[in-house]
């Protein structure tokens, strides 16, 4: 096992690269600890599998460099990175049985027939597969192949890091999550450091201890699942993370009757008397206001503290329903309860400030102690 440091690492597939937009991967500095379970989560084009391959050395970056347990490897070919990779389609020989296939990559390295077998029964009992290993790989299912081909990744007790690259996307519905909480579980036994690239909330949740978010070919936040849920520092993370994400509009900073007050159409928002001293220091005068349809009050009836919006419609999730409404003309959603009161016509919400997250160029405003090293990431953001 071995932690991976990105140190400075950048990555182009254009020849004179002039601006950030040029690059697949912008300069970052990251580091996936030892043993970690860590997933990197992030919509399609943002740069994971890219990411992914310069790890595991399938791409030479064009800056920067990679670094197992402090020791520089962008020279070192995959096979010396010791590096297990599972792609998105298994990669497995069809010729051979289920157990030669578990048994290559120790064979590969010269490990003896008796530890092989050995092995083998115990990667092939954990994944469920010990009823096949004298079945012809290509008689398998997808799912079984893919499960065999992850089997060839966990088989090793030596490998710096496996690498996940969206490995269940073949598998069928019914078995994601039970192979997940098998990885997890795998994990768990061996403390073996795991990467694990999704464009899925519910599969990188569900494996990972941290994830790490891609956008645009950063990494715009890296945090505990429930840290990006209850407090996003990017935009995108409020809009990605959840279902459905985070509700924003625009508000801006005025002064009225002598005071500062961030105001949303004809609505003041409450905010702490902090944050707009903070937001009149950074000379912010128009910022995003985010809070999560789960932290939207809905009244039973009129409040002075809450705003008068018009319900649009209610979709029934079973165990919950997604209630939409337009707040000074722009569509927003709560969610409500299962037992909760389906509300019509004018109906009365309320954004609780502990919940109602301030951006500013789509970055979390902070008003605690560590609000200048959220200023410092936003600046080097910038610059990049």
């Amino acid at each position: 096992m071995a932690s991976i440091t990105l140190n400075a690492l950048a990555h182009t597939y254009t020849e004179n690269p002039t601006k950030p937009e040029d690059y697949a991967i912008r300069e970052m500095t990251h580091v996936w600890e030892q043993g970690g379970a860590f997933a990197l989560l992030g919509p399609s084009g943002c740069g994971k599998s890219t990411l992914l391959n310069i790890i595991s050395g399938l791409l030479k970056p064009s800056n920067g460099e990679v670094l197992f347990d402090g020791k520089r490897v962008n020279e070192l070919k995959p096979e010396e990175r010791n590096i297990a990779q599972v792609f998105q389609f298994p990669v497995i020989y069809d010729t051979m049985t289920v157990f030669d296939n578990l048994a290559f990559p120790l064979r590969n390295i010269g490990v003896p027939e008796h530890k092989i077998k050995s092995k083998v029964h115990e990667v092939a009992e954990i994944l469920e597969l010990s009823d096949q290993l004298k079945r012809k790989a290509k008689g398998l299912s997808a799912d079984q192949k893919q499960k065999v081909s992850m089997g060839r990744g966990l088989v090793r007790d030596n490998v710096s890091a496996i690498l996940f690259d969206e490995p269940l996307t073949v598998i069928d519905p019914q078995l994601k999550w039970k192979l997940r909480r098998k990885l997890k579980q795998i994990h768990e036994q061996f403390n073996i450091t795991m990467v694990y690239v999704t464009h899925d909330q519910l599969e990188a949740s569900t494996f990972a201890d941290k994830i790490a978010v891609m956008y645009n070919g950063q990494i715009v936040q890296f945090g505990t699942p429930r840290e990006l849920f209850e407090n996003p520092t990017h935009t995108f993370v409020g809009y990605f993370i959840g279902s459905p994400g985070m509700n924003f509009f625009e508000a801006t900073l005025e002064n009225r009757d002598q005071q500062d007050k961030l105001v949303f159409g004809k609505e003041e928002i409450s905010v702490s008397d902090a944050m707009l001293a903070r937001l009149k220091a950074m000379g912010a005068n128009k910022v995003k206001v985010g809070i999560r349809p789960e932290f939207v009050h809905v009244w039973d009836g009129k409040n002075n503290d809450a705003f008068a919006v018009e319900v649009d419609y209610v979709e029934d999730l079973g165990t919950y329903k997604i209630l939409s409404f337009i707040f000074q003309g722009q569509m927003m959603k709560a969610r409500l309860s299962e037992d909760q009161q389906v509300p019509s016509g004018q109906i009365y919400v309320s954004f609780p400030e502990q919940w109602t997250k301030i951006y500013v160029d789509e970055y979390l405003v902070d008003i605690t102690d560590s609000a200048i090293a959220v200023d410092q990431a936003q600046e080097i953001s910038h610059a990049n």
